[in-house]
């Protein structure tokens, strides 16, 4: 009997816990691969009951370095991911997208001739300081990657742009669109599981509201002022949901969002309550990647809330509008998407079986 493909998956925030859970769920079903699963403890506590709902749990969990800032938690990162490495001594690593979890994951696979699978491959700004310091850690996992799992034909194009090998990128979609189909079919069969959006759902009960998030680094104060001022002014058309990120600075925007009658600041949501408050709002106003996605998948215009964006499909097919943090183009944007029907759902990222592929691949050629 063929000894099982030894596969070490690595993540470490909540994006990356989303996009990676129909992948390990794939992993698991095989009985050909011995999947083991490494969490960095990035976002700790954000999505980790995704995670379990779908019964996965990790066999290693690290502590990350509180002291340092980026320099400190990657050095960590490096040295808690090598000894998991070095116990385990996995055949391939898979990371997702541009955290740093994925980039020291993939450096530590590097160094130890562990062959790397980088799942959402491709994805370019074209701008190393937006999105900071993604587009350089999904940069350099591209030099260290065998396989490149290219969500869209645009991202294939720009791998194979920097002369990345052919045969070594596969289009795959996205597994965000996996993970939205499985989580709305364990909504459809048990909706508790989304209750904790259920308070702001009957606030807002018989009428539209706009879903908004912001939690990107290169908001500076000034910006992050505009985009409540923004905000608050758009609350006299349609109300607005804004889950709070944890990081300190967003502290400006809610600060200043306070006495905005029809703003309803509310702690982060679970995975399940977010996707129930995706899919009844109106529209998205977002400086998350994942959430352009997701919101395309269901019907949703956006407003991108950055100057540049590395899905530029969404672009392309009308269904966003890219405005930054500029207070009136915000409010443009929003009300003439308000002034328009909803738009199709979009399958520019895929078709819900992106997972499938991936481990179809990686058993194919890393066994």
């Amino acid at each position: 009997m063929a000894e099982a493909l030894r596969i070490l998956t690595v993540l470490g925030t909540r994006p990356e816990i989303v996009k990676l859970v129909p992948v390990l769920c794939a992993l698991r079903d095989d009985a050909g691969v011995d999947s083991r699963l490494c969490h960095t403890g990035q976002h700790r506590d954000l999505g980790s009951g995704l995670l379990d709902a779908f019964g996965l749990c990790a066999d290693d969990t690290l502590h990350r370095s509180p002291a340092g800032g980026l320099s400190g938690l990657f050095a960590s990162l490096l040295t808690g991911i090598g000894t998991v490495m070095d116990r385990g001594r996995p055949d391939c690593l898979i990371v997702q997208g541009d955290t740093a979890s994925a980039a020291a994951a993939a450096l530590c696979a590097f160094h130890r001739g562990i062959l790397v699978a980088h799942v959402e491959a491709g994805l370019r700004s074209g701008d190393l300081s937006q999105p900071w310091p993604e587009e350089g850690y999904r940069r350099t996992i591209t030099q260290l990657a065998r396989w490149h799992f290219a969500p869209t034909p645009a991202a294939r194009a720009n791998l194979l742009a920097e002369n990345t090998p052919t045969a070594h990128v596969h289009v795959t979609g996205n597994t965000v669109i996996d993970a939205q189909r499985m989580a709305r079919e364990m909504l459809r069969r048990d909706p508790a599981r989304g209750a904790a959006a259920d308070k702001v759902l009957a606030r807002f009960a018989g009428r539209p509201f706009a879903l908004a998030t912001v939690h990107r680094r290169e908001h500076d104060a000034a910006a992050l002022r505009a985009i409540a001022d923004a905000l608050c002014t758009l609350s006299r058309d349609i109300a607005i949901v804004l889950p709070a990120h944890p990081r300190p600075q967003s502290r400006i925007l809610t600060d200043r969002l306070s006495d905005c009658d029809d703003v309803a600041v509310v702690p982060p949501f679970d995975y399940f309550a977010f996707l129930r408050l995706m899919d009844a709002c109106r529209i998205v106003l977002t400086d998350s990647g994942g959430i352009q996605e997701e919101a395309v998948a269901l019907g949703r215009g956006v407003v991108v809330l950055r100057d540049v964006t590395e899905r530029g499909e969404i672009l392309h097919h009308g269904q966003a509008t890219l405005v930054g943090h500029d207070e009136s183009a915000i409010l443009t944007a929003a009300r003439a998407m308000l002034s328009r029907d909803r738009p199709a759902p979009d399958p520019v990222f895929g078709d819900g079986r992106a997972a499938q592929r991936i481990v179809a691949v990686l058993t194919k050629e890393a066994g």
